[in-house]
C-alpha cells in the first residue's frame, strides 16, 4: 500500500549515495527539488539522472555536494567546469539512444514520478511529461511521487496505479511553464520557407520557439495534418480549432510544454497522446509514417549541409535531442523532408550562421540526414544536388552581407575536393 507523508518526510527518504531518477520538461516536481537542494549533504554521494532541459528547468550544480554526480542529456555553459570534474556527464545522444542507455544501465535506487491524483480506478495520469519514465519506473526498486491536482490527467497519457507507488506526498503547485513570444518577422519568413513543404495530409514534427509557433499559424488551411512530434505547445491549440488536424490522428508526443492555458486545454482531453520516447522516437513507430516533416533548428550549418546543435561562441549550449531520430526518419519515409530552421546571422547581423566548414563547431547531424534548409532568405532544397551545388544553395539563403566571403571560401575548399 503506497504510503502518504509530508513533503518533508518525503524529502528525508532521498538520502545520499541513492541512484536517483528526475524527469524534467513539464514532469519536473518543483517544489520536490526546491526542498531537496536546501541542503547539500543531502546529495553527498548522489548518482542523480535528469531529463532537464535548458530554458525550462533551471538546474543549479553549485547546490550540490562536491561528491554528487549529474548525468543528463542537455549540456549548458555554466557546466563547463562540473563536466571537466566529471560532476556533470552530458549524454551525446539522441532520445533513442538514451532510451537504449536506461534500458542497459544498473537499475535505479529511485524514481521520482509527477503525477496526477488517482481516478476512480486508482490510476495516476503522468499528463503532459511522459519522456523516459515508464523505462524508468520499470527499473528502480522505489517508486517516489509527487501528486499534484495541477499536473492535468490527460486519457491518452501513460499512467500508473497508485498502489505501485511506494512513497507520495501531495503538493498542489503550478507546473514548469514555457512561453516562445510572439513571433517576429525574422521567424515568420523562416516559417513561410517552410510551410512550402507541408502539404495536406502530411506528418509533421516540430520543436519549440518561435519558429514552430509562426509554422503553426500559417498551416491553419491545411486538412489532414498528423503531428508526432518530441514535445508539443500552444500552437497546436489554435491548428486543432481550425480543423487542419486528422481527427483519426490523435496528436502525439512525449511531452507537452507551454502555458497555463495549454495544460488546462490538455485536461481530461480525448484524443491526444502521450507517450514514452520508445514509442515517439523509436525507429519502428517513426518508419510506419509515411510524408513524414522533420522541422528541427540548428545554431549553425556550413557549406556542406553539416548542422550544428550544440556549440554557440565556442561553448556547448545544448543537447541533439531528439532530431536526430526525426531527421533520419524524415529522410527514409515516402514523401518525407528532413528541414533545419535558422536565421542565417547573429550579434545584428555581424555573424553568419551559414559557415564555410566546421572548426571549433560540432557535426550534430550528418548532411546525409538533411534534405531541406531554411532562413528568413530562403529554401536550399539540397536534395539531389551535388557537393558544389548545395554549397552553391547555402550561399545563397545566407545573410547578403556574409555572400562574398562564403564564396570566397568555397572556391579555396572546391579546389580540394
Amino acid at each position: 500500500m503506497t504510503k502518504v507523508v509530508m513533503l518533508d518526510r518525503l524529502v528525508s527518504e532521498l538520502g545520499p549515495g541513492q541512484r536517483i531518477y528526475l524527469p524534467g520538461s513539464a514532469g519536473e516536481p518543483i517544489g520536490l527539488v526546491r526542498a531537496f537542494l536546501e541542503d547539500a549533504e543531502r546529495t553527498r554521494n548522489l548518482d542523480l539522472t535528469t531529463t532537464a532541459i535548458p530554458g525550462i528547468n533551471p538546474l543549479s550544480l553549485d547546490h550540490l555536494h562536491d561528491t554528487a554526480r549529474v548525468t543528463g542529456l542537455f549540456m549548458q555553459p555554466a557546466f563547463k567546469a562540473a563536466q571537466r570534474s566529471g560532476q556533470f556527464r552530458h549524454l551525446p545522444v539522441p532520445y533513442s539512444g538514451f532510451t537504449r542507455h536506461l534500458h542497459e544501465s544498473p537499475v535505479f535506487d529511485t524514481c521520482i514520478v509527477h503525477v496526477s491524483p488517482p481516478d476512480t480506478r486508482g490510476l495516476c495520469s503522468l499528463g503532459p511529461a511522459v519522456e523516459f519514465t515508464p523505462i524508468v519506473f520499470e527499473r528502480a526498486r522505489r517508486v517516489v511521487a509527487i501528486v499534484n491536482p495541477q499536473l492535468p490527467a490527460i486519457p491518452g497519457s501513460e499512467a500508473i496505479a497508485f498502489d505501485r507507488i511506494d512513497l507520495a506526498a501531495e503538493v498542489d503547485e503550478p507546473l514548469r511553464d514555457y512561453d516562445a513570444g510572439r513571433s517576429n518577422e525574422e521567424s515568420t519568413r523562416i516559417a513561410s520557407r517552410i510551410a512550402g513543404f507541408v502539404e495536406d495530409g502530411a506528418a509533421l514534427q516540430v520543436g519549440l520557439g518561435k519558429v514552430p509557433n509562426a509554422l503553426f499559424s500559417l498551416l491553419h488551411d491545411r486538412r489532414g495534418l498528423r503531428l508526432h512530434s518530441g514535445m508539443l505547445s500552444d500552437g497546436v491549440i489554435t491548428l486543432s480549432a481550425t480543423g487542419a488536424l486528422d481527427p483519426s490522428f490523435p496528436p502525439t508526443s512525449c511531452v507537452w510544454v507551454g502555458t497555463h492555458r495549454l495544460y488546462e486545454w490538455l485536461r481530461g482531453r480525448n484524443g491526444i497522446n502521450v507517450l514514452d520516447c520508445k514509442r515517439t522516437h523509436g525507429a519502428r513507430s517513426l518508419g510506419a509514417l509515411d510524408k513524414f516533416i522533420a522541422v528541427n533548428s540548428a545554431l549553425s550549418v556550413d557549406l556542406f549541409g553539416q548542422c550544428n546543435l550544440e556549440i554557440a561562441a565556442r561553448a556547448m549550449v545544448s543537447g541533439v535531442g531528439g532530431a536526430p531520430d526525426f531527421a533520419r526518419a524524415a529522410r527514409h519515409s515516402k514523401g518525407g523532408v528532413s528541414i533545419i530552421a535558422l536565421p542565417s546571422s547573429y550579434g545584428g547581423g555581424t555573424k553568419s550562421r551559414i559557415v564555410p566548414r566546421f572548426g571549433d563547431e560540432m557535426v550534430s547531424l550528418a548532411r546525409t540526414d538533411v534534405d531541406v534548409i531554411c532562413t528568413e532568405h530562403g529554401a536550399a532544397d539540397l536534395r539531389g544536388k551535388s557537393a558544389h551545388e548545395r554549397a552553391e544553395a547555402l550561399i545563397a539563403i545566407a545573410a547578403p552581407q556574409h555572400r562574398a566571403v562564403l564564396e570566397a571560401a568555397w572556391r579555396e575548399m572546391a579546389s580540394r575536393i
